[in-house]
């Protein structure tokens, strides 16, 4: 049948995220969702302002009767589960942050195209089409006279143009004619633009590639052991990496970038811009800076990906990665072996003791929030409080630890015997302010006494009336020590 390699093929992309995202039930307000906060302005954001954001629509949704139980956390990780998104963690950033994966974006385009159609055949897409060809087989031409006779044609073809502009004969273009052409340009340059995901994810895969082919040699020295110790970028050296370094040296030459500004800049001071829509106007605008940003975005993953690959193998980390495989295989052979002598259903008498630490993103984390826990309706004022000198008293004793009194009690102690330790004062005097007292003998042995590298067992009886115990070093106090001034 003609109809098995379409058919086979048609198959295998239903299970793919993109025909999945657009058959989904909830397709329509998943993609609502996701272009809204991370296509139509910003392209990545934190994990903690993409989940705020996203609760808050769904609250809007609930209310308007539709059902959407669980919190934006789980919607989220199980469109990350599902391939709609993905998760990064940027150098120097204190958490994660979200993207869309190239999947979604095309599904995006796919739905807002449909709602925007492009008029049949029109005039500007013909004409960059056959300019194309044009221009395709004028440059693969070999043949020199035909060359030569069509850049004469060209030359007498701008003379003329020339001369029209010069005797003030030209013709300018039509309104809808400009619209028309500005809207296939910004068509071309947003799928431009899109096209720096699926270079990224193109040498994302490269970069797994040549990490397994690495992982499965079993020789001293492979291909790509040798051409990374021979100092040869594998990465940039790939058909991707040389297209992309073509592409990103076109983009940030300084003619190009010039001529690409100043024809902005004119287009955008034309009347006919002006009946463009807002986004549209948008995208001109800020069209150079999109496409450094994201061209600047897989550059930097193209080194990134180079220097790790190189410090994978140049630290030797590779030869371990390599071992745990081996291990693996071999436990996997092992096993092989031996089913046919043991049964699954055979009791094998081992107890696998599992963990039991529950293991979750930090993103899934919920803040304690304390307005949760106010009571409804404005906070009174209090009854004014009493005080008085042994009230404030007391205030004084909690915030403060009495060194006054403390160094009475180690006095006092001093005075019957040569030499106290800490637990020996406070058998004599009892702890007064709880772990204070502990606190603030143990601060004055520091200063008068002498610390020894044993240690000793004190107890003290705190506040709520729990007696506690706590183990310090031993530091001894000396009645010749504390008549010493220093």
């Amino acid at each position: 049948m003609k109809t098995d390699k379409p058919l086979a093929t048609y198959r295998h992309l239903r299970t793919q995220p993109l025909w999945r995202l657009l058959a989904a039930d909830t397709g329509p307000a998943v993609l609502a969702l996701l272009q809204t906060h991370l296509y139509d302005n910003e392209r990545s954001l934190p994990a903690s302002i993409l989940h705020e954001r996203i609760e808050r629509d769904l609250e809007q949704l609930r209310n308007r009767g539709e059902d959407w139980p669980r919190t934006a956390q789980l919607y989220i990780a199980g469109w990350l589960a599902e391939g709609y998104l993905e998760r990064r963690f940027p150098p120097g950033s204190q958490e994660e942050s979200y993207e869309l994966a190239t999947a979604t974006v095309e599904a995006i385009r796919i739905v807002s195209s449909l709602t925007k159609p492009h008029s049949a055949a029109t005039e500007s897409r013909l004409g960059l089409v056959i300019g194309a060809l044009g221009k395709l087989a004028d440059d693969t031409d070999a043949d020199q006279a035909r060359r030569s006779a069509r850049l004469r044609a060209e030359k007498e073809r701008i003379e003329r143009e020339i001369a029209a502009v010069e005797s003030g004969s030209f013709e300018i273009l039509s309104d809808a004619t400009a619209l028309e052409r500005t809207r296939e340009i910004i068509a071309l340059a947003d799928d431009l633009a899109g096209d720096f995901r699926r270079v990224r994810d193109e040498f994302e895969r490269l970069n797994r590639s040549l990490r397994e082919r690495l992982m499965d040699h079993d020789g001293n020295r492979g291909n790509v052991l040798d051409a990374l110790f021979a100092g040869i970028d594998l990465i940039s050296e790939s058909d991707a990496g040389r297209s992309f370094s073509a592409f990103w040296r076109l983009l940030t030459d300084p003619l190009q970038s010039a001529a690409l500004d100043d024809a902005l800049d004119q287009l955008m001071s034309r009347r006919f811009v002006a009946t463009l829509d807002g986004s549209e106007r948008r995208f001109l605008l800020h069209l150079t800076r999109t496409l450094l940003e994201q061209g600047g975005m897989v550059h930097d993953v193209l080194q990134s990906f180079a220097r790790s690959l190189k410090h994978f193998v140049q630290s030797r980390e590779f030869a371990e990665q390599r071992r745990l495989n081996q291990l693996l295989r071999k436990a996997q052979q092992a096993a092989l072996q031996l089913k046919d002598e043991v049964k699954a259903s055979d009791a094998l008498q081992y107890t696998l003791t599992l963990t039991s630490s529950k293991l979750s993103s930090l993103s899934q984390w919920v803040l304690h929030d304390p307005a949760l826990q106010a009571l409804p309706g404005a906070m009174g004022e209090g009854d004014e409080p009493s005080l008085d000198l042994s009230t404030i008293g007391d205030l004084v004793a909690q915030s403060e630890i009495d060194f006054r009194s403390l160094e009475d009690h180690v006095g006092a102690v001093l005075a019957q015997r040569t030499q106290a330790s800490i637990a020996d004062i406070l058998l004599e005097y009892p702890a007064g302010q709880g772990l204070g007292s502990v606190l603030g003998l143990l601060a004055l042995g520091v200063r008068r006494g002498i610390v020894s590298e044993n240690h000793e067992t004190v107890g003290w009886t705190g506040a709520d009336g729990v007696a506690r115990k706590a183990r310090i070093p031993l530091i001894y106090f000396f009645r010749e020590k504390q008549r010493d001034p220093s």
